[in-house]
């Protein structure tokens, strides 16, 4: 029989961008230590922001090439 039990994935790019900035923030190493946690979180937030963009940009569109 074969091994159906394999797992995929793991951690994305974001989230290991995510983790490094978070690391060098509270160690204050580099320049990431001026950072505003905004700009620490945003390997986390910038792609739902653009995912969510994207949506809202295909929405409108419909819904004026529906209303014309």
């Amino acid at each position: 029989m074969a091994d159906n039990n394999k797992t995929t994935g793991g951690m994305g790019l974001g989230t290991l961008l995510f983790l490094i900035f978070l690391v060098m923030k509270l160690a204050g190493i580099g320049s990431v230590a001026n950072w505003s946690w905004w700009w620490v979180t945003a390997p986390l937030w910038i792609p739902a922001a653009i995912v969510i963009g994207l949506t809202l940009l295909v929405v409108l569109i419909k819904v004026i090439k529906d209303a014309v």
